[in-house]
């Protein structure tokens, strides 16, 4: 396949398939990876000559870590579109909100920041999208609390998710990526209760 890219881009055809005569193009190429090519072409996996004839002009998009200032305004279109296709009022970012989004590093970079940004707006139906929507992992440790068991945190997070989504055990059992079952199962082991089922 290599080969044959490389062939398109050097001679500017094409034959179709079943076709005798070539057919002259006129295109550009814009390629985008997050893989090391240099090592790539060192270790034989991508033709050198394919490299430099797609290395033509080079833009470095560096992480998310490495330009906090993006971070905000990305949350910002992503809250705008996600709202939109909720068919939501517009939604606003709280000062806690944009400060806990610039002090985490986003491993995973765009893509995490725009699934944390969806997974808010689920959970919450205001016209503020507040912190304690985020995923834990991007609020950090608890600070000024004591330790909770794993059991403690892992009841805690499910009743906040339940609360919020309304005791809708399916739109929850999708927020937590678990099943409905095992949802029903971590209900009855905690003891829990919706509003609406709990005694005096």
């Amino acid at each position: 396949m290599q080969v044959e890219l490389l062939r398109v881009l050097e001679e500017k055809t094409i034959t179709r398939v079943g076709g005798q005569q070539p057919v002259r193009l006129d295109f550009r190429v814009i390629a985008a990876t997050n893989q090391d090519l240099d090592a790539m072409v060192k270790a034989g996996q991508l033709r050198e000559d394919l490299y430099w004839r797609l290395h033509v002009f080079v833009i470095e998009v560096p992480p998310l870590a490495r330009r906090r200032e993006d971070i905000v305004p990305l949350a910002e279109h992503f809250v705008e579109h996600y709202a939109r296709a909720m068919n939501r009022a517009p939604v606003t970012l709280t000062a806690d909100v944009r400060q806990a989004l610039e002090a985490y590093d986003w491993p995973g970079n765009v893509r995490e920041l725009q699934n944390a940004i969806e997974r808010a707006l689920v959970l919450g139906g205001s016209s503020e999208l507040r912190a304690d929507q985020l995923p834990l992992r991007v609020l950090g440790p608890p600070k000024e609390s004591a330790p909770l068991s794993l059991a403690d945190a892992e009841r805690a997070h499910i009743l906040r998710v339940l609360e919020e989504c309304e005791w809708n055990i399916s739109r929850a059992a999708r927020v937590l990526a678990i099943d409905r079952g095992t949802l029903y199962d971590k209900i009855g082991r905690y003891e829990l209760k919706a509003p609406h089922a709990r005694g005096s």
